[in-house]
């Protein structure tokens, strides 16, 4: 394919165009409501570059239009688009008269999608990434349906991971450097003022930059494009949240060349849809701008928001069928008051300043200096033994700090095995079965933290010490970010499209004290090990922290990139084509803090020096068969560093670098019909994309892991899980569409079906921190555990076929109503590649590394198979209602979601703790597995209310 897609592009560049003949179209842009004129409205010929915007006056004026039957676009954030069929005739000004724009009561649809990207951010696992967030800005039918009605599916477009797109703010590219996805909380609450949006899907061509595979979504402060006026809204909902209210207000320009937005937020719960999970989160936006004479213009840009928010555990089936779906073992009662132990705070603020200079009619320059600093902390609850509680009435009441621990459910005792003799089964003994109707019971009496406890237990230490504590995993980024964007008219039929960009982050990480639970101090000292290998920090042994102190590992990572891309765009009267190009250089570099004692030789100061050197092209055409039917293709193949967490192998102990890592190579293509009418509209779309040679890491306790292991699991290990040459492979159809059925009745039609697969059987390797810790002198303690078979696994955690119907009826006295009905299939579990090397049907113990006698072809294939979640149905209501009144609009916006309560799993893992054939057997042979899959739930039925007012 890759050498399809450069031929392609080697062919675009002698396609010979058609001139255009000069032609002029005028109109003016008006409010439906107030019939005020439109500033900053975007009008443009479909399929072409011709765009322009109206005046303070709402007139614009298109020149050199092309001849021949056309569709016109008129757009304006919060308005509804109107595509117009249009004839130009050669060397004729066509004049459209007053095009009446009226307000987009959909779009209040965003700030329920937020709610959901939200709840997805940065969990660290692998069935909470979505890609809706990135397409909030587009009207696509298709992308519509992606986003607001599978959006709660952890749907994915083209089963792609959100580090394949690109965010930008004002041209600057928003993705962490740490693990290539935008961080969308970091202006979450902002909704008002983050809606001047651009959408470019795929590989398509963007003004900012070169893009990714999945679309590049540009979100635009600049203060003076905002429409002016102000705004207040409230909202209630029953998902993460439960209240917000949010104020914005846009001055528009004055006649000294100020222009200024301000916007604000709250968002708030005492507990969200799953047990146990309050929310709490403050936003503040201000965009400061000043014209500067007629070719320049100088905006600042600032943006807080503050998000504290509790999470909940994913949870194996025999905990769901005791608890329930909405169970969370995370929280407990403390004094009567709710507290979640695993807590995400993001508190990042952004500060940039942007400079325009209009050097001509035909050329424009954008150049930019943004600095982003602050914390990402995910807490839990550290404890230096595993020790069990007492109740007030001495009874056990299991761990006190993790209800859900293997040891205290049922099925711990329901499938035990007799360690000497592997068909003994001991799990239906009467003394095991009146052990699991007691650990039954005591986990329904005592099935949260039990926060009270925990205190009790720290006050009595003898000297104060506490056993329990409550930390975070933190990290205090500072980047940096310069870069400019040219954009050039060429000639009438050729625009080129430039940018440099410059990052350098320095990332402090480090676990922090946040509360000591009753206790004095905490032991900097892990009991897992003995001597030195105990010392998390040989360099100062033996510490003890309070709150506030750093403790277990402390190091910073480096980064800086280079970035520059080329874009040259071609527009004819047949046909218009593009072709662009980029260039990045990536440098990283650890230094750790501590002198660990599991690595005392490789884990202080400095790693080497990791260079990446990436090259990317793409090209693609539309082929305008009609003024209503065009054809699209769009081609891409590029080189992609890993991102900085997949570089090491276990950056939080030690400076280990992957072996032989390389840069990651993609291909992806794609390929349209598309149809065009005022009525309907119709879109179907075929692609195909490879990722080769990926690396991946992965963090996970498993039972005989170690080759000195045996089936009882008495070799157990932390262990690092690193794969590298890791492919994907995925294609399939997109299909949308939407029929004007009358005036005021539409229908859409969308539709997604995909094979995403695991292309190859990449190499894994294990770092295990026990086998570091007997072998100290080994700088590099990372085990080969050769390939693990995953070709033709599917890639989890989304659907991987998606259908969407809809209707929405659109009074002429402003108010509407919407449903669709939604039905996704083929969500797969997430498989443990341990699972699928050779070594699991290795038998350790036998002096010849024979495998296990039981584990025959038929039953390892049954054990091994990906589990495939059922397929369910989703109905969306939604609508809204405005009113006009003395110059103000109120309104509201209500939407109800999973109408029918359908319970549903979004995704999951399987858990890699049984790491062997007989081990894993012998759990799923009991029929009450021990340590089960673990799923993740979609919510139930869930509504969203907002009222606002605009003034």
């Amino acid at each position: 394919m890759k050498r399809l897609v450069i031929s392609t592009l080697l062919v675009l560049q002698v396609l010979v165009g058609w001139a255009q003949t000069e032609s002029k179209v005028t109109g003016l842009v008006v409010d439906s409501k107030t019939k005020q004129p439109l500033q900053g409205v975007v009008v443009s010929v479909e399929n072409s570059a011709l765009t322009t915007f109206t005046n303070e006056l709402g007139q614009f004026t298109i020149d050199k239009a092309p001849v021949g039957s056309q569709i016109v676009s008129v757009v304006s954030a919060g308005f509804n688009r109107q595509l117009l069929n249009v004839k130009i005739e050669e060397g004729q000004t066509l004049d459209l008269g007053t095009i009446v724009l009226a307000e987009d009561q959909t779009e209040e649809q965003q700030l329920a999608l937020i709610t959901i990207v939200e709840n997805d951010l940065g969990d660290d696992n692998s069935g909470s990434e979505n890609t809706a967030g990135l397409l909030q800005a587009t009207r696509d039918v298709y992308q519509q349906a992606a986003a607001f009605n599978w959006g709660q599916a952890r749907f994915r477009i083209r089963g792609l991971d959100n580090e394949y797109g690109t965010t930008m703010i004002n041209g600057v590219v928003m993705n962490k450097i740490l693990d290539g996805r935008p961080q969308w909380g970091n202006w979450g609450g902002l909704n008002d003022a983050t809606r001047n949006q651009e959408f470019t899907f795929g590989t398509a061509p963007s003004d900012y930059t070169f893009g990714g595979i999945l679309g590049t979504q540009e979100i635009n402060t600049r203060a003076s494009i905002y429409r002016p006026g102000s705004r207040v809204s409230f909202a209630g909902t029953n998902t993460n949240y439960t209240y917000r209210i949010m104020g914005t207000h846009a001055s528009g320009m004055n006649k000294d060349g100020w222009a200024y937005v301000i916007s604000a937020g709250r968002r708030w719960a005492t507990e969200g849809y799953f047990e146990g999970t309050d929310y709490d989160a403050n936003s503040l936006f201000a965009s400061v701008e000043k014209k500067l004479g007629e070719s320049h213009s100088l905006n600042f840009t600032a943006i807080y928001a503050q998000n504290k928010r509790g999470r909940n555990s994913a949870n194996t089936q025999e905990v769901t069928d005791l608890a329930g779906v909405k169970y969370n073992s995370w929280w407990g009662y403390q004094e009567g008051e709710r507290r979640n132990s695993r807590i995400r705070e993001v508190e990042e603020p952004v500060f940039m300043l942007s400079h325009y200079w209009k050097i001509n009619d035909k050329n424009k320059l954008n150049t930019n200096v943004m600095h982003q600093f602050g914390k990402i902390g995910n807490s839990r609850i550290d404890a230096a033994e595993q020790a069990t509680g007492i109740d007030a009435n001495g009874n056990s009441i299991g761990f006190l700090w993790e209800p859900t621990y293997y040891r205290n459910l049922p099925s711990y005792y329901t499938s035990l095995w007799n360690l000497d003799d592997y068909t003994d089964f001991q799990g239906d003994d009467p003394a095991n079965v009146a052990l699991a109707n007691q650990a039954r019971q005591t986990f329904l009496n005592n099935r949260q933290i039990n926060w009270d406890a925990i205190y009790r237990a720290n006050r009595s230490s003898v000297d104060g010490r506490s056993n329990y504590i409550l930390y975070e995993d933190r990290t205090d980024d500072k980047l940096w970010v310069a870069n400019s964007i040219l954009s050039s008219q060429l000639s009438d039929n050729i625009a080129l499209n430039a940018g440099v960009s410059y990052r350098t982050l320095r990332s402090e990480n480090f676990q922090n004290v946040l509360d000591l639970l009753g206790g004095t101090y905490f032991a900097d000292y892990d009991f897992f090990f003995t001597g030195d290998a105990a010392q998390p920090d040989l360099n100062n042994p033996n510490r003890n922290v309070g709150v506030g102190d750093r403790y277990g590992y402390n190091y910073i990572l480096r980064a800086n990139t280079l970035d520059a891309f080329t874009q040259f765009r071609f527009n004819y009267r047949k046909v218009d084509f593009y072709l662009a190009q980029s260039f990045t250089a990536t440098n990283y570099q650890r230094e750790g803090l501590y002198r660990n004692g599991i690595y005392p030789n490789n884990s202080f100061g400095k790693s080497e020096n990791v260079d990446f050197e990436n090259f990317a092209f793409k090209g693609g055409f539309t082929w305008k068969l009609t003024g209503r039917n065009f054809i699209n293709f769009n081609g891409a193949y590029l080189t992609k560093a890993p991102t900085m967490r997949n570089t090491f192998f276990n950056a939080r102990l030690n400076n280990n670098v992957v072996d032989n890592i390389q840069s990651e190579s993609v291909s992806s293509m794609d390929l349209s019909y598309i149809l065009r009418t005022p009525t309907f509209k119709l879109k179907l779309t075929g692609f195909l994309t490879r990722v080769r040679n990926a690396t991946t890491n992965t963090f996970f306790f498993a039972d005989a892991v170690l080759d000195e292991g045996g089936a009882d699991g008495a070799e157990s290990a932390f262990v690092a899980q690193t794969m590298t040459a890791v492919a994907r492979r995925n294609m399939g159809v997109e299909f949308g569409s939407e029929y004007q059925i009358t005036s005021t009745l539409k229908a859409t039609v969308a539709a997604s079906y995909g094979e995403y697969i695991f292309d190859s059987n990449p190499n894994l390797f294990l770092n295990s921190d026990s086998t570091a810790a007997e072998n100290a002198d080994i700088l590099t303690p990372v085990s080969s555990r050769g390939q693990a078979l995953l070709k033709n696994y599917r890639q989890p955690g989304m659907p991987q076929q998606a259908y969407s119907f809809g209707l929405e009826y659109r009074d002429p006295k402003f108010w509407w109503i919407g449903a669709n009905v939604n039905y996704l299939a083929d969500t797969y579990i997430d498989i443990a590649p341990l699972l699928r090397t050779n070594d699991f049907v290795t038998n350790f113990q036998d002096p010849f590394n024979l495998p296990f006698p039981e584990a025959t072809p038929e039953r390892t294939r049954e054990l091994l198979k990906q589990e495939k979640f059922d397929p369910y149905t989703l109905v969306n209501l939604t609508g809204g209602k405005s009113w006009r009144i003395k110059g103000n609009t109120f309104g509201f916006f209500a939407s109800v979601n999973n109408v029918f309560d359908v319970t549903y799993k979004t995704g999951g893992f399987e858990q890699p703790r049984n790491s062997n054939f007989r081990l894993l057997n012998q759990d799923v042979s009991s029929g009450t597995p021990a340590f089960g899959n673990r799923y993740f739930y979609g919510f139930g039925r869930t509504y969203f209310i907002n009222l606002y007012i605009n003034f």
